[in-house]
């Protein structure tokens, strides 16, 4: 019964203004005149004369007060989310103010100068600031894309940079494996693979075997190294690194035939075709976006970004009949054999000519995130540049 005359007051009590609300608080502390005051509300009279018929001590008439109020603020919050959740029909007018007022789409502030590899951007010529300028729109506004751009980056650079350090390479160079591939590996439609994308035929002009159960290009070290090599050798041909980031997209034959046929030795003084002619601008794009983020509206703490993965390495130098069964016998699963070493393309490793590889194995506990983020990955602070 007391469920019931609680429900009574809780209901009708919504059918007032909230004045009576404020009122009911008030008599809380006048429980001795709870009865005679609601009674003043005719809804509520009837059912109030049997409840104040029955006995009810000055402690109980408190406590169902109390319950009484705090269903009628539940019910009256709850009254107005629904109210405030309604749809409503929205005029052209209000639609178009609204976009006005919260949209706004900003076109990216292009440097005072830029440079790639040390060697100088010409901006002050048209075309190349409306190229820059278009590559920076299409590399800002398509967030999803450059937002796991960085969080991955945060994983490969530091290994990225060692390698080029190494073998002399400027390190803006890393943003040409940004353009070429996201940093994941993909396949191309022209069959380019890897975080390099190299052509099968390159891959192993530079030493990267390219077999039916190993492809090392998916090896972020060696196709690195691989890269290395083959950008030195276009450096040595050309005297630019430009020219030979620009020969890495369309091939060393086919640069130097335009030079020349069109009788320049600058890669912004070149008719190319569409992919190479944008293909430096894009690298750049990068390059200001990484180095900058906030300043381009991109920002992420270091925690938000994916750490380096700690791991172990094994070296096997016989044939593999079964990765799956190698698996287990590492104690670790086949998803994270071929997560560590996507090099490895099949379910076995051949190996007829006993080459010896080098197997990453995940330390103990190494597929939780609370194994491969350390203390230095977990910070809230934002990211400054890559």
């Amino acid at each position: 019964m007391h469920v019931y005359y609680i429900l009574t007051i809780t209901i009708e009590t919504l059918k007032f203004s909230p004045s009576v609300f404020t009122l009911i608080l008030y008599l809380m502390r006048l429980p001795s005149k709870v009865y005679s005051f609601i009674c003043l509300f005719e809804p509520l009279s009837v059912p109030l004369q049997k409840f104040h018929s029955r006995s009810y001590s000055h402690q109980n008439m408190k406590k169902l007060s109390i319950v009484a109020i705090v269903l009628s603020v539940s019910a009256i919050v709850f009254q107005f989310f629904i109210l405030a959740t309604q749809k409503k029909d929205v005029s052209d007018q209000e639609y178009k103010q609204a976009l006005t007022d919260h949209y706004k789409v900003y076109s990216p502030v292009l440097p005072e100068s830029l440079d790639f590899a040390g060697e100088a951007t010409p901006l002050d010529v048209f075309s190349v600031r409306e190229n820059l300028d278009r590559a920076l729109l299409m590399t800002t506004y398509w967030q999803s894309n450059t937002v796991l751009i960085l969080k991955r980056a945060y994983r490969f650079f530091p290994v990225i940079e060692k390698i080029l350090q190494q073998n002399g390479i400027p390190l803006d160079f890393k943003y040409l494996c940004v353009a070429e591939s996201g940093l994941v590996n993909v396949t191309s439609s022209a069959k380019a693979q890897g975080y390099w994308q190299f052509m099968k035929a390159t891959g192993e002009k530079y030493n990267l075997e390219v077999s039916e159960d190993v492809d090392e290009r998916n090896s972020i070290e060696k196709s690195t190294q691989a890269a290395c090599d083959f950008l030195n050798s276009l450096y040595k041909t050309f005297g630019s690194w430009t020219l030979a980031a620009a020969a890495y997209n369309c091939g060393e034959n086919g640069l130097g035939k335009q030079l020349q046929l069109q009788n320049v030795s600058n890669y912004y003084d070149l008719y190319l075709n569409q992919e190479t002619a944008f293909y430096l601008f894009r690298i750049l794009a990068y390059k200001l976006i990484m180095q900058n983020p906030q300043q381009y509206g991109f920002y992420l703490r270091t925690k938000d970004l994916y750490p380096g993965i700690p791991c172990k390495e094994i070296t096997v130098n016989t044939p593999v009949e079964s990765l799956h069964a190698f698996a287990s016998e590492q104690k670790t699963t086949y998803k994270m054999l071929k997560t560590l070493n996507p090099w490895m393309v099949n379910t076995k490793i051949t190996n007829k000519t006993r080459k010896t590889y080098t197997i990453k194995l995940p330390v103990a506990n190494g597929e939780l995130q609370r194994t491969i983020q350390k203390e230095e990955d977990r910070k809230p602070d934002l990211l400054k540049g890559l």
